[in-house]
């Protein structure tokens, strides 16, 4: 990977890991806002993925839904269709916004997502070693 490449998917981590960081920072709140934590853990898990297509020069498509991202990635390294047990979290990326149909999740539902966030995480940064 050139050093530009480089400096591009590093970019994609910094982001990445802040929306881990909020969602963790969040959870370890008094009152945990839950519908913020599921969105930041979606968003990461998004970028996560999207950062490993950027990796191999791809341009990742626009799109929020980690059933695709996850396709995506298989057609580089296979072992990636594991991930798709987290499709859960694409319902965070937009539903949670909008009070349209109001939806809170419980606090252990934000622990879920944390979890599979971090796991995405250590799955994607693994294969990029």
């Amino acid at each position: 990977m050139d050093e530009k490449l480089k400096g591009i998917v590093s970019q994609w981590l910094i982001k990445a890991d802040n929306d881990l960081k909020t969602a963790e920072y969040g959870l370890g709140a008094d009152e945990p806002i839950t519908d913020t934590i599921c969105f930041h853990c979606q968003q990461a898990v998004e970028k996560y993925l999207k950062m490993f297509l950027v990796s191999k020069g791809d341009e990742p498509v626009i799109t929020h839904n980690i059933s695709i991202l996850v396709a995506s990635c298989s057609r580089y390294e296979p072992a990636f269709k594991e991930l798709g047990k987290y499709d859960f979290l694409t319902g965070y990326a937009v539903s949670l916004r909008y009070p349209d149909d109001f939806y809170m999740p419980e606090v252990d539902e934000a622990r879920e997502a944390l979890a599979a966030a971090k796991e995405v995480r250590a799955f994607v940064t693994g294969m990029m070693a």
